[in-house]
């Protein structure tokens, strides 16, 4: 090899550090989330896909975006999740998505078919390589409630937990239908659902948009700081109001992240603080997916 003078050495070793820099300035940029965390999407607004036999190109557009990692629904052979009825082989399904680049972390199962099928949802969760077992609610499409129901549902909810925990992945609920249901005395159920499950064996995951009914994220991280691991992101405009569903009052329109009414340096400032969160998952239609990843990407 020829020498080189000791000037070229210096203006090969700058140029060399320049490109060093712009490359991870780019891996920076393209890695960059508010939590520092791998920015996830759920599957469940883009189910018709999944339904329709495109779940690569679903794949291969979230990876377009900046998705890195998804939480997925569990068809278990009842009403719940039919859509999701393709992805049943798990093994399989962990192949086409990390094929694609991404990693599946989460599923959520409707409560009651995951109570009565829970060593066939934990076999095929163990199969896909999930960190977490998620339920939506303990009881879907309630509008009403009792403190004696979720003591029950509760009580069941911790014995599935801890058979999940045994396998290695955590057990959840996120906040929507029973939970929003507030008792005679003004307060929510799902405050009791939390204080009611044992913590080392269930973990809860904010859905954002119930800012809808009262409950505000950063409240709640503040409230319960070691409680939650996960959370659901969508914006809200809270001063539109459209037709309400289930039986509830008006609802409000959800918007791209950082377009509605949601203080989200305040939600994000708290979960920090919290320190808890693991994973986060857009649940939005795909063209809000496509801005609310943009917005979170510029939130580092």
């Amino acid at each position: 090899m020829d020498a080189i003078s000791r000037r070229q050495f210096l203006e090969k070793t700058a140029a060399g550090a320049a490109a060093a820099g712009i490359v991870l300035a780019h891996a920076s940029e393209a890695s960059a989330s508010p939590l520092g965390l791998p920015i996830g999407s759920q599957t469940y607004p883009h189910r018709q896909l999944i339904a329709d036999g495109k779940f690569v190109d679903l794949l291969k557009q979230l990876k377009s975006i900046g998705v890195d990692q998804i939480e997925l629904c569990g068809f278990l052979g009842g009403a719940g999740y039919p859509e999701f009825k393709s992805l049943a082989d798990g093994k399989a399904t962990r192949k086409i998505i990390e094929d694609n680049g991404l990693k599946a972390v989460s599923c959520h199962f409707i409560f009651p078919e995951l109570r009565d099928n829970l060593q066939k949802a934990i076999d095929w969760s163990k199969d896909l390589g999930l960190q977490q077992m998620m339920v939506p609610t303990v009881k879907s499409g309630a509008t009403t409630g009792t403190l004696d129901e979720a003591k029950m549902f509760a009580d069941q909810f911790n014995k599935m937990g801890a058979e999940i925990n045994k396998a290695g992945m955590r057990a959840g609920s996120h906040n929507e239908a029973f939970d929003l249901v507030k008792l005679p005395d003004g307060s929510f159920i799902y405050d009791h659902m939390i204080q009611l499950t044992d913590p080392k064996l269930i973990g809860f995951q904010f859905q954002m948009s119930t800012i809808t009914t009262g409950l505000i994220a950063a409240d709640y991280f503040k409230k319960y700081p070691t409680r939650f691991f996960s959370m659901h992101i969508q914006d809200i405009d809270m001063k539109t109001e459209v037709p309400g569903r289930g039986g509830r009052g008006p609802g409000h329109p959800q918007k791209a992240v950082g377009q509605g009414t949601i203080d989200w340096k305040a939600t994000f400032d708290a979960a920090k603080k919290a320190g808890h969160i693991k994973n986060y998952f857009v649940e939005q239609a795909m063209d809000l997916t496509i801005e609310s990843v943009k917005a979170l990407k510029a939130m580092s």
